[in-house]
């Protein structure tokens, strides 16, 4: 009965060594995604700001070639010549827009080389949402696309309806 033991124990050893290993690996793989968000939301938080700083250059080099944004009104879906050219007489003037992020999520592609985030915003018009898509192009995080939406509550969307209408 007692012949067994070490055999028990050196499987025993073998399974929690095994396990350590992979709860190491695990924290390791957690560990970097925190890491990618942290970077990934100052990244954000940068681009927000070059937009109220009128930072034109710098805002757009955050974009890729094939960059899209949806603005608020029903018409703006812009690619990234069209949207420079709509930004750019706001920028001149040395302000832009300034949009604040208050709450941001993130989610990230099986290989890590695709991020995607929905941000609550403090804004002019007062809260708004926006959601984007990063990629990972030649080793920097760019922005591909951005979606922003104004917020309304559920009651109030009939007499929004109502003044659209109008």
């Amino acid at each position: 009965m007692f012949s067994n033991i070490p055999f028990f124990y050196a499987a025993m050893k073998k399974l929690f060594s095994i396990f350590a290993f992979l709860l190491f690996l695990q924290s390791n793989a957690l560990a970097q995604q925190v890491s990618t968000e942290l970077f990934l939301n100052t990244l954000i938080d940068q681009w927000h700001l070059d937009a109220a700083q009128a930072k034109f250059e710098d805002y757009f080099a955050m974009t890729t070639d094939a960059f899209v944004f949806l603005g608020t009104a029903p018409g703006e879906r812009w690619n990234k010549e069209e949207f420079a050219a709509f930004c750019k007489p706001y920028f001149d003037k040395g302000k832009a827009w300034n949009f604040k992020a208050s709450h941001r999520l993130w989610n990230f592609s099986k290989n890590g080389k695709m991020a995607w985030f929905d941000e609550d915003l403090d804004t002019w018009m007062r809260g708004c949402r926006g959601s984007g898509i990063m990629i990972l192009e030649k080793g920097d995080w760019k922005i591909v696309y951005y979606n922003l939406t104004v917020l309304i509550e559920n009651e109030k969307i009939q007499e929004f309806i109502e003044l659209r209408d109008k």
